[in-house]
């Protein structure tokens, strides 16, 4: 540690050590307030963004409730596009996506859920593609159906592997090949999965064919 013998020395090293480092001191301090400052605007405006978001959303909710589809899609479309960074982005689609399927229009709910399940978000996204493959499976796209499931990725879709297990098994069923289905049903009980459904699924694979009683004509 140096020592300084006067007074004077002191402060001639003080200002030796200002000369030195004060600009970037001043220039730290300054990036130090200026880091506060911009990671609570971001905060502000980020919980503000939710909040208006989340506002819309129950607008989008009471729009479905009254059946103005019209309403309903703008309100959805602006959520997305306004607020496409909120999660109310991604539920504002799903609903939409619920909506058109009571109206009959499957063709733009499966464009809406397509887009959904490219979301980065693994939950939503997996909840999106499970909600394709039953649309797949009610149009009649069995093959399509399975193809989508093999695309998943185990790793980001564990929590939903008995759904799409049950799902494997209604579109195997539906394509009249049993021992798939009955294996993939299977499957879905062991994994722990469990459906209100799936053992009477597995019943019906089993259940003995009902004789067809002949009928027979009579006559006078």
């Amino acid at each position: 540690m140096e020592i300084y013998e006067t007074e004077e020395q002191q402060l001639e090293a003080i200002k030796r050590w200002w000369k030195e480092n004060g600009q970037s001191t001043i220039i730290g301090a300054i990036l130090g307030v200026a880091i506060i400052l911009g990671w609570n605007y971001w905060r502000e405006h980020k919980k503000s963004q939710a909040e208006q978001a989340s506002a819309l959303y129950g607008e989008l909710v009471q729009a479905i409730e009254a059946n103005k589809k019209e309403g309903a899609d703008k309100l959805a479309e602006r959520i997305k596009n306004e607020y496409p960074k909120t999660e109310y982005a991604i539920y504002s689609q799903l609903l939409l996506a619920k909506l058109k399927v009571g109206q009959g229009d499957l063709a733009g709910a499966k464009s809406i859920l397509t887009n959904v399940a490219a979301s980065s978000n693994n939950e939503l996204s997996n909840i999106a593609k499970i909600r394709l493959v039953r649309l797949m499976l009610a149009s009649g796209e069995y093959e399509k159906g399975l193809e989508l499931i093999n695309s998943v990725d185990p790793a980001t879709s564990a929590s939903f592997s008995g759904n799409y297990d049950e799902l494997v098994g209604d579109l195997y069923g539906a394509l009249d090949r049993v021992e798939q289905a009955r294996s993939s049903y299977q499957k879905a009980i062991e994994s722990g999965y469990r459906s209100p459904l799936l053992q009477i699924k597995i019943d019906d694979l089993t259940a003995p064919e009902k004789a067809v009683v002949p009928t027979t004509e009579t006559g006078k």
